[in-house]
Parts: C-alpha cells; sequence; structure tokens
C-alpha cells in the first residue's frame, strides 16, 4: 500500500505516484484470480473495494473475510462499499452498514458510492463523513460521484471519483478547472471499454486532468447486465508494468 500522509485536516496524500483504485471485484469465489492478483508484489494498488453484496452483507462471508486477511497481510488497504443512491439512504443505515464493515472484515475506510455532487447536499454527506471519520483509525474516506462535484466537496474527503464511465466518452471528457488547486492524488478515473491499443492514451488524459489513482479495464457493461468491474482486464500485466515496480507473473 502507499505511504499515505495527512496534508490538510480530513485529507491524505501518497507519495508513490499514480496507482490502481480497485472499485469492487466480484465474490471471491467467483474471482478468485482477481483477488489474489492484488497481493502480488509489485501490484500498485491504492486501495480495492469490498462489495460483499450492495455493501458488507447482512452476516460475516468467511471467503470474503479470507480475502480481505490477504490483503490486510499484504499491505492493501480494503475499502467498504457503502451506497448513498444519491443521497437518499438515512444517516443511520449507512452507519449500521459501516459498523459492519468494520467489525467484520476491519476496512481501513469507506467508497461511497452513487455519491451526490450537489453543493445543497453537502451538509448532509459532510454530516455522514464526520461520523464516519470518528468510526476510523486514520481512516481513507473515497466519494464515489462519478463526475465533477461542486468543489467543496473536495474539502471533506480524501479522494474524489471525478469520472466514472466508458471510454468513448472519457476520451473526450474535459477536467473541471478547479481540480487545479489539488494535487492528482486526490482524484480517481474508472475508465470501462479501454481497448488495449488505446491504454496508453487513456494514460496519458488520466495524467492531464490530474488523476493520481486509476481503473481502466477492457470489460464493458453488456445489455446492462454486467458490471464491467467484477473481472480483472484483459491487460492486468500491461497496467502494471507501466504503474507499478514489476509485473505480476
Amino acid at each position: 500500500m502507499p505511504h499515505l500522509t495527512s496534508t490538510t485536516t480530513g485529507t491524505a496524500s501518497t507519495d508513490l505516484g499514480a496507482g490502481l483504485g480497485i472499485p469492487g471485484y466480484a465474490h471471491p469465489l467467483v474471482a478468485p484470480l482477481e483477488w489474489d492478483a492484488l497481493t502480488r508484489p509489485g501490484a500498485p494498488v491504492h486501495w480495492a473495494v469490498l462489495n460483499v453484496s450492495g455493501g458488507p452483507g447482512s452476516r460475516l462471508d468467511p471467503h470474503c473475510l479470507e480475502a480481505t486477511g490477504r490483503l490486510h497481510t499484504a499491505g492493501v488497504r480494503v475499502l467498504g462499499h457503502l451506497d448513498l443512491v444519491q443521497g437518499t439512504r438515512p444517516l443511520g443505515e449507512l452507519i449500521s452498514e459501516a459498523h459492519r464493515h468494520l467489525d467484520w472484515y476491519g476496512v481501513g475506510g469507506f467508497l461511497l458510492d452513487r455519491c451526490p455532487s450537489e453543493r445543497a447536499v453537502l451538509p448532509e454527506i459532510r454530516r455522514l463523513i464526520t461520523t464516519l471519520r470518528a468510526l476510523l483509525d486514520h481512516g481513507h474516506i473515497v466519494l464515489g460521484h462519478g463526475t465533477h462535484p461542486h468543489p467543496g466537496y473536495a474539502e471533506n474527503a480524501d479522494q474524489l471519483v471525478t469520472f466514472s464511465g466508458t471510454w468513448n466518452d472519457y476520451r473526450w471528457s474535459q477536467v473541471a478547472e478547479w481540480t487545479a488547486d489539488y494535487p492528482p492524488e486526490r482524484f480517481c478515473h474508472f475508465v470501462h471499454g479501454v481497448p488495449r491499443g488505446h491504454l496508453d492514451e487513456a494514460l496519458r488524459i488520466a495524467r492531464w486532468q490530474g488523476a493520481g489513482t486509476i481503473w481502466f479495464t477492457d470489460r464493458t457493461v453488456r445489455g446492462g447486465r454486467t458490471d464491467p468491474w467484477e473481472t480483472m482486464p484483459g491487460y492486468w500485466d500491461d497496467i502494471v508494468s507501466r504503474l507499478g515496480t514489476g509485473v505480476s507473473e
């Protein structure tokens, strides 16, 4: 895991440059190779998200416990998945899920997926983040907007996901001007449907737009039934060799 050092209140930075943020693989029984790959030496993984069943699930899953245990041993930060559904879920429900993530899997932070981006909702999200930080010891908070939110969100989280979508949209995307006030380690980009031949171009876009944590995959959404993040990209070794200290075997 990259070394995280506090720079301002409630934020963090990494001193190892660009790396991978895993939005959430399929269950370890379905995707064992994917989970194992995250523990290999040289894999530049900033963090990986645990999503048992839209969150922590209703009971402890021994397979997820084993998988997260291996990640902890390898020094990979595990984030619990909390689905905000654009700010429509009650605070108490989210905190209850956060407790289960912490008690069962010892997560080191949270991805707040489908986080709203409007200024009007910012006080509610700030309250949630403050409550989560009270539960965590030096935890990491990522807001999964998927687009550029109101800049006030950047003052509350460690990282913001400012792009999540297709390669066709990404290659023509524009970065918000206010992001230039922050270092690249504050921003994440998740892009699916990236052809192998365009991987270098995608990495250049991330660098130009100032995103320090990325996840590029050639997997796509098929008929709305497939989650492109659930499996490893076909060019995993290529990504690792470009970003990490070595290529996975």
